[in-house]
C-alpha cells in the first residue's frame, strides 16, 4: 500500500469513526480542533486501524496525532 492509499483508507477510517464525510477530510485536518470527541470515539478509531490495515498503533500515541497525516505517519511506522 502507497501513502496516497494509506491516507485515503485512514481518511475513511477517521469519517466513519467521527461520522463525518471523508470528503470534507484531509491529511492538514485537525483532529482536537475539527473533529473533537469523546476518548471513546478514539478507542474505535485505533480498533478500526488495527482490523482494517492489521497495524496497532498504541492508543496514547494515536490519541497524541495532532492531525490526520500525523496519525497516518503512525500506522506507516507500524507496517
Amino acid at each position: 500500500m502507497d501513502r496516497k492509499e494509506l491516507e485515503a483508507k485512514v481518511i475513511e477510517l477517521v469519517a466513519m469513526s467521527y461520522n463525518k464525510d471523508a470528503s470534507e477530510l484531509s491529511v492538514d485536518t485537525n483532529m482536537k480542533e475539527e473533529l473533537g470527541g469523546a476518548s471513546v470515539i478514539m478507542v474505535g478509531l485505533v480498533s478500526e486501524i488495527e482490523n482494517e490495515l492489521d497495524v496497532l498503533v498504541p492508543l496514547p500515541v494515536a490519541a497524541a496525532c495532532k492531525t490526520i497525516g500525523e496519525l497516518c505517519d503512525k500506522v506507516e511506522e507500524q507496517m
